[in-house]
């Protein structure tokens, strides 16, 4: 073999070899010690609760180009009544869950927030539906899911785990499958009370298959299933909505995707220079701003306690809408306009410590409604006040000039109004994606606390 020589060193390309080999050993050994470490932390389930994008274990993994946004949200409510011994052992619940962005890959979040006893899930999957309220995959887009590279994953109570990421073409505007199958009884089931989309139920582990046939009860809740983000080339980041009723869409049509945040989606998908956000819907029914509901953890637990989870800590969240506070008028007598708003500048604030822009809407009139009163009226206005003055909010949306009765102010207009006074029909939900200025939706941060 030739020498080469560097000066008068002598050493020879052999030596440099075998020197090379030994340094690469080395490194070897140490990164193998370090993944078994990793690869054994008992804390899995956390690490995935927290876990930003990731380069997944799976063969189905999409490439890092592009940015994780959420597509799809619902916030849990509480526990499924009925579900405190078992839980859905031996069933497949097939979620159908409404996407208001596409992108080329996906990700699930699946709950355990209200279990009182770990959650075995066994085996899980998503694909895009073959069409709107069906329980049938389209075919080729059924995708198993992993956790950590594992089929199965143990959520333990209380906790909430991400899966890994699956390369899926997920179309904007689609429904989605996300199916999971839990083995052994784990207690109350963590869901969704008001979804106003259909699921399903099947027996045995149905997870992978892509007709419907197996799926014979239906139901009008969400279980599990609080997250569906995509990796988008088009979408710059999130829109979180966080509300009540109102904002979950109570009386929007079954089935329809016809709640105003749906409808906002469309808008920002068709409008030319509208911004390419994703809009995730975190309203829940009855939801208050100051209060929380009964139960450890809170059944419909406080705007405030919830922020955080279900806001702040949203994927690629960039701005923050808040249609809340009429449910702290309507169920306290002596409500106080100047709590309300205090716990909207709370918000307003912890936003703004992530550097995120809100946008809150004014309360629209109930008038007619059998909560009503003079005085509570009065302190709906003062609230209204507050925020047109631009000290709470870093912008407004006013539903209550949009959707309100020009001849009786106080009530709804009449084609606005569902028939219950309070909430919006199909076209009141209209007028009020109708009612936001889209290029309020990104800007600085600009509210005087």
């Amino acid at each position: 073999m030739t020498e080469r020589h560097d000066g008068d060193t002598g050493v020879s390309t052999a030596r440099y070899g075998a020197l090379l080999a030994a340094v690469v050993a080395a490194v070897v050994a140490v990164s193998t010690g370090i993944y078994l470490v990793a690869a054994g932390s008992p804390d899995r389930t956390q690490d995935n609760a927290l876990a930003g994008p990731r380069n997944p274990h799976n063969s189905a993994a999409p490439a890092s180009a592009g940015t994780w946004v959420g597509s799809w949200s619902a916030s849990p409510t509480g526990a499924e009544p009925g579900t405190e011994p078992r839980g859905y052992a031996g069933s497949t619940v097939r979620n159908v869950v409404h996407s208001s962005v596409g992108g080329t890959g996906a990700r699930i979040t699946l709950s355990n927030l209200y279990g009182q006893s770990p959650l075995t899930i066994s085996h899980a999957s998503v694909a895009v539906a073959t069409g709107h309220n069906n329980p049938s995959a389209q075919p080729g887009t059924l995708r198993s899911l992993t956790f950590d590279g594992a089929t199965s994953v143990v959520i333990a109570a209380g906790q909430q785990v991400m899966s890994d990421a699956v390369r899926l073409r997920v179309p904007h505007d689609a429904d989605l499958l996300v199916s999971s199958y839990s083995p052994t009884p784990s207690g109350p089931v963590t869901y969704h009370l008001h979804a106003r989309q259909i699921s399903y139920l099947a027996q045995g582990d149905r997870t992978t298959d892509t007709t419907g046939g197996a799926y014979s009860e239906r139901s009008s809740y969400w279980r599990y299933v609080t997250a569906l983000d995509v990796l988008s080339n088009e979408s710059e980041g999130t829109v979180v909505v966080i509300g009540d009723s109102l904002t979950d869409g109570i009386t929007s049509t079954m089935g329809a995707d016809r709640r105003w945040t749906d409808l906002l989606a469309q808008r920002m998908r068709e409008e030319s220079g509208a911004p390419r956000y994703g809009v995730v819907n975190q309203g829940i029914s009855g939801n208050q701003i100051l209060t929380d509901g009964p139960g450890r953890p809170p059944g419909n637990p406080s705007g405030l306690s919830r922020f955080r989870r279900d806001v702040l800590d949203r994927t690629g969240v960039r701005t923050v809408v808040v249609v809340l506070g009429i449910n702290d008028i309507l169920r306290n007598p002596q409500a106080d306009a100047g709590k309300i708003t205090g716990g909207l500048r709370e918000m307003t604030r912890q936003a703004h410590a992530r550097g995120l822009r809100v946008v809150g809407a004014t309360l629209m009139p109930f008038a007619g409604h059998p909560g009503y009163s003079r005085y509570l009226e009065g302190v709906r206005q003062s609230v209204n006040g507050q925020l047109r003055g631009g000290k709470v909010f870093d912008a407004v949306i006013d539903f209550d000039r949009s959707l309100r009765d020009p001849y009786n102010p106080r009530k709804l207009r009449p084609d606005f109004d569902s028939g219950d006074h309070l909430h919006p029909s199909d076209r009141g939900f209209r007028r009020m994606a109708d009612a936001v200025d889209l290029t309020s939706l990104k800007g600085a941060t600009s509210a005087e606390l």
